[in-house]
């Protein structure tokens, strides 16, 4: 069964400087939006896989953001887990530029 995705409007461009995250808040689900060293935009689940912690609290550095509760690590471009006690991946999801607003497909 598929699910109906929509482009959902986030923030404005200049929200976020490089290495910043954003919680986005969306039909009771939580999202966080960085932003790269090169200008570019990624989202991804907002919550820590391990203990549901929001990842917005979390360090960002070269492509990587750190859980603020257990360090656990995630790749921000894709989801994907890089260090324990974090083991499950986080979705990943499309982003988008139009005019000054980021938009990010759930």
């Amino acid at each position: 069964m598929k699910t109906h995705e929509e482009w959902v409007a986030a923030c404005a461009i200049d929200t976020l400087m490089p290495e910043e995250v954003l919680r986005f808040d969306h039909s009771g689900r939580t999202y966080v939006i960085i932003r790269s060293p090169e200008g570019d935009y990624f989202a991804i689940d907002g919550h820590c896989s391990h203990e549901k912690v929001h990842l917005a609290g979390g360090i960002v550095d070269g492509g990587i953001i750190e859980c603020p509760k257990h360090f656990g690590t995630f790749d921000y471009r894709t989801g994907e887990s890089r260090a324990l006690p974090a083991c499950v991946d986080l979705r990943s999801y499309e982003v988008k530029l139009d005019g000054d607003t980021v938009f990010i497909k759930i």
